[in-house]
């Protein structure tokens, strides 16, 4: 089983090892990553514009990658609450003919981090300046630093993922396990 990733970043990678080691722990597979433009803003704003980014990265990932058996993307965005910045991605997932999506849970922005937001900064430039980190979106990323690692980023991402292979579950039962996170390619 191989999951082409729309991404090159590890996190997400991990992300994707993560859910479907834990979905098909019997099947063997491989998780690669692919550098796939989104189309959107670097910091998407609201559900609908988000998820685009997330169609767009996978549509462009099953141009370049059309020998995997799963295509996966990740797009994180924010949506306004109630005066309040929240945190947000969706997961899309594909294999054959069946596409599926499922949205992360969502979490509340401390003030600090909404300003450099609302200023034009893109979420992972604003973590780097608050908490004085460099390239914190391929590390730990917000809800890291938030929940001081009791949710990381890969874990974040990893339940959504998971709820998203909820329509290929059955399509992929019985099946040995080994998955490995393999290199990159642009």
């Amino acid at each position: 089983m191989k999951i082409s990733v729309a991404s090159n970043n590890p996190v997400k990678k991990e992300a994707f090892r993560l859910a479907f080691s834990s979905v098909f722990p019997d099947r063997s597979c491989s998780v690669k990553g692919f550098c796939c433009p989104s189309g959107i803003d670097d910091q998407p704003i609201g559900q609908e514009y988000t998820l685009s980014g997330a169609m767009n990265r996978l549509s462009h990932l099953k141009q370049i990658s059309s020998d995997a058996d799963f295509f996966a993307s990740i797009e994180g965005g924010i949506f306004e609450l109630e005066d309040s910045l929240h945190v947000f991605a969706w997961i899309v997932i594909e294999h054959g003919n069946l596409r599926s999506k499922n949205m992360t849970a969502t979490f509340c922005l401390p003030p600090s981090l909404s300003k450099l937001v609302r200023e034009g900064k893109e979420l992972g430039d604003a973590d780097d300046i608050i908490f004085n980190r460099t390239n914190s979106k391929q590390g730990d990323g917000t809800v890291g630093i938030l929940t001081n690692q009791l949710i990381t980023r890969a874990t974040y991402y990893e339940h959504a993922a998971i709820l998203a292979l909820i329509p290929f579950i059955s399509r992929f039962k019985n099946l040995p396990n080994r998955i490995t996170t393999g290199g990159s390619e642009s």
